[in-house]
């Protein structure tokens, strides 16, 4: 997606669009969906077995790892994103269909299919619904940003550690239960700040349910199960509530 001309954004008749696309929705559940299937067949490959709790575990880790790329490209775009938010809120206005649905379905050429340019673009949508995001001096802003920069290490750390158990069952689970505990917490957090913000006034039940509720359910059940296995983890002094 070029940065210029951005009213173009996602449509195939843009002429210096060339080569192969595909929508950008596509490819993020293709990318979550290779990097769960890669946990969950590394074990099957290394132990002949299949535990649900690691699944689930794998599963939200390769979920996390996708949203941090985002998360670093709202603070690499974020004068861009701000610019953003304006054309995707009258564009909205213009089309009556949703500004996060139209930018799922968009079509982006594969050659530019990592760039941060078109991933602003979750940002510029989602503001459509918490305008947080389209003003850095905001809780949701800055803690999405540090969850990108702070947690992919943790991340691959765990997704590897539950998948081999090649870390003391100790170690990995005291890295768990910090970083679930965080995730838990800044979550939480996060929705106390939109409803104490009012901010659930300027958008309809259906889209307070869908965006705001169910988006960011995953960061708290999940994360609870994680901080329930970190602390077996540590208590137990083995893998074996992962199925080991």
């Amino acid at each position: 997606m070029p940065e210029h001309g951005a009213e173009h954004a996602h449509r195939d008749s843009n002429p210096r669009w060339t080569g192969p696309a595909m929508p950008v929705g596509l490819f993020a559940v293709l990318v979550v969906a290779i990097l769960t299937l890669a946990g969950i067949g590394a074990r099957y490959w290394a132990r002949r077995d299949f535990d649900i709790v690691h699944a689930l575990l794998i599963l939200f880790f390769s979920i996390n790892l996708a949203i941090c790329y985002w998360e670093v490209c709202l603070l690499l775009r974020r004068d861009y994103i701000e610019r953003r938010a304006d054309y995707w809120r009258a564009r909205q206005r213009e089309t009556g269909r949703s500004a996060a649905v139209e930018f799922l379905v968009g079509r982006v050429p594969l050659r530019r299919i990592l760039s941060s340019t078109v991933w602003a673009d979750v940002w510029a949508t989602y503001s459509q619904y918490d305008g947080s995001y389209a003003d850095r001096r905001t809780y949701g802003y800055n803690v999405d940003i540090a969850n990108g920069f702070v947690t992919p290490v943790p991340t691959l750390i765990l997704y590897a550690a539950f998948t081999f158990d090649f870390l003391p069952s100790v170690v990995a689970g005291i890295i768990g239960a910090m970083m679930f505990w965080q995730l838990t917490y800044a979550t939480s957090v996060y929705w106390v700040s939109f409803f104490g913000a009012n901010r659930q006034a300027r958008i309809g039940r259906r889209d307070m349910y869908i965006y705001i509720w169910a988006l960011n359910c995953p960061w708290v059940l999940f994360a609870l199960l994680g901080l329930y296995v970190s602390i077996r983890l540590i208590v137990d002094g083995d893998y074996g509530v992962l199925g080991y």
